[in-house]
Order: structure tokens, then C-alpha cells, then sequence
């Protein structure tokens, strides 16, 4: 059985104590106290690579004492991303985090083709949601803008793969759409019934897949009993495939800022996870992005499956 919530799982990620981060543009203050919170949890060993006269002043606000060995001074962001993927390149740090730079320019250090990251496969977010029973991974909803089919099959292996690390062995995935049945005026049904039929025919590995599949369905085991949904996935899904980045987007900001419960979030299909959270999430919701990044980095016998075609 996985996880059922954030604290369990910075109680295992605490016990990694040899994790080390590579913090691009960590002159940040939310970002200097999410990684102030990990290093007093025993979560990961940062490396903050960014303004060194900015971070001093942000540590000595919030009472973070920094070894000389810890900072690298670069004021450039993107020579300072650069470095950051460097260390993750080169074996020095396991996991990647984004501070204060754009992500546009983050990602083009991570795909550059010679000194970034890439692996050939498509690089999504996840978030990962703290239900009342379980955690939820919604995908994707700050990465890529409108999936076409394939697309949206990778979407699912890269999900899978975070459910897996977060011991979920057979993950449920729910195809999200605006209607349970399959309609043609409605091109998200047909991908979610086309996706479904591939996860039954095993072109999508390790887990069940199920679609369409509305919200209330998706959360609500109750709202597919009063709607005669017969559903494998329903009401106890793992992970939630969402048609475009609004929706996604939009679902995840409703939940965080009406429930006023925990999230986290990370791009993965690069070489190592990368923490990447909203500007305006808080420093706990960055540490446990942290925290999950950490797990999935030293469950290397674990890798993003592929779509067989």
C-alpha cells in the first residue's frame, strides 16, 4: 500500500540523508525557508546556486546558517541554472529545483541537447494532491498546454511512475472529462475510451485506466453508485488525466486554496525529478515537493514506462 499523506512521506524522505539538491537561482526567500524546513527535517543536503549576497541576507532573516560549501555564487540566472543541471548531469546532486528564474528558461537548460537532462521521453508535472484518504495525482496542469492522445499516454506512464514511487503498485488513473459517456461532440470522451483500451491491451503498463470519467465520479464512490457507474476506477482513483492545462490547472488552485490542504509539485520525465511549484505556494508546499522529489530519486529501480504502439 502507498502512502496515504505528506506525513508519511517525510518520514521515509527524512531517512535519505545523502540526497543532495541543486537549487537553481535559490535567491528566493520562500525558497530559502522551504530549504531551511528540509534541511531541519533531514530531508536533502542543498546546494543553492544563485546571488550569494542576496542569500546571505535572506539566511541571516530567517535564521539559516549556511556552510561556505553550500552556495555557489552566480547572479546570472541562466549560467546559474546551467550549473544547476550540471550537478545533476554530472552525478553531484540527485535531485533539481527551481528558485527564482523563469521556467521557460529553467527548460531550456534541461533540454539542451548536449549539457541537459533529456531522455527522450516527454517531460510533465504532476501534482500531488493530500485527499482525506489518500493522495491524488493530477496531471498535467502547468506543463504541457493541450496533450494530443499520445501525448496523453505519456502523461499517464510519467504519473505512473510517481504512483509507483509513492508505493502504489497498480495505480488507478481516471480519465477526466466534462461527461461519463462517450460522445463525438466531445473529443476528450473519445481519447479517454481510446486510452483505456489501451491500458486493457497493455500499450499502457502498470496500472488500470478508466474514461470518461466526471470530477464527482472520480472522488466520489457514492456519485458513481447514484449514477449506475459500473467503474473500476471510480471514486478511487490514484492519479486524474486532465484534457488540457486549464482544467488541471484550475482543479488543482481550487482544491489548494478552498481546502486549504497540502500540495506538491515536479516535473519528471528528465533525468532527476525536478521541484517545480507555483510562485505563490507556500514553503511547506515546496518542501514537500522536496520530499517526493527525494523519494523518487533514490528509487532508481523505478523509471517512466513507454507507450507501445
Amino acid at each position: 500500500m502507498g502512502y496515504t499523506n505528506f506525513d508519511e512521506v517525510l518520514s521515509d524522505a527524512a531517512r535519505l540523508k545523502n540526497t543532495r539538491l541543486a537549487v537553481a537561482c535559490a535567491h528566493e526567500r520562500s525558497v530559502m525557508e522551504a530549504l531551511y524546513l528540509a534541511q531541519c527535517s533531514g530531508l536533502a543536503q542543498p546546494v543553492l546556486i544563485g546571488d550569494a549576497d542576496i542569500i546571505e541576507v535572506i539566511a541571516g532573516d530567517i535564521g539559516y546558517t549556511l556552510e561556505p560549501h553550500m552556495v555557489v555564487d552566480e547572479p546570472d540566472d541562466v549560467t546559474a541554472a546551467r550549473k544547476a543541471v550540471q550537478m545533476v548531469r554530472e552525478g553531484t546532486c540527485q535531485v533539481l529545483m527551481k528558485g527564482q528564474i523563469h521556467t521557460a528558461d529553467l527548460l531550456r537548460a534541461i533540454l539542451d541537447r548536449e549539457a541537459g537532462l533529456r531522455t527522450g521521453r516527454l517531460i510533465s508535472h504532476v501534482f500531488i494532491l493530500e485527499m482525506e484518504d489518500r493522495l491524488l495525482i493530477v496531471t498535467d496542469a502547468a506543463m504541457n498546454i493541450k496533450p494530443d492522445l499520445l501525448q496523453k499516454a505519456q502523461l499517464i506512464c510519467n504519473a505512473v511512475y510517481v504512483a509507483r514511487g509513492l508505493g502504489i503498485e497498480l495505480p488507478k488513473v481516471a480519465v477526466l472529462t466534462a461527461v461519463e459517456t462517450i460522445n463525438p461532440d466531445v473529443p476528450s470522451t473519445i481519447d479517454a475510451a481510446i486510452l483505456s483500451k489501451m491500458a486493457e491491451r497493455n500499450q499502457i503498463k502498470d496500472c488500470i485506466v478508466d474514461g470518461p470519467l466526471q470530477m464527482d465520479n472520480i472522488i466520489s464512490e457514492e456519485a458513481a453508485r447514484l449514477k449506475k457507474l459500473s467503474s473500476p476506477v471510480a471514486g478511487k482513483a490514484d492519479i486524474v488525466l486532465c484534457p488540457d492545462i486549464e482544467t488541471g490547472n484550475a482543479l488543482v488552485k481550487i482544491f489548494a486554496h478552498s481546502t486549504g490542504r497540502r500540495v506538491a509539485g515536479l516535473l519528471v520525465g528528465a533525468a532527476a525529478p525536478v521541484v517545480l511549484t507555483s510562485r505563490a505556494d507556500t514553503a511547506e508546499s515546496k518542501m514537500l515537493s522536496i520530499a517526493v522529489a527525494t523519494i523518487l530519486a533514490n528509487k532508481t529501480h523505478i523509471q517512466p514506462g513507454t507507450v507501445s504502439l
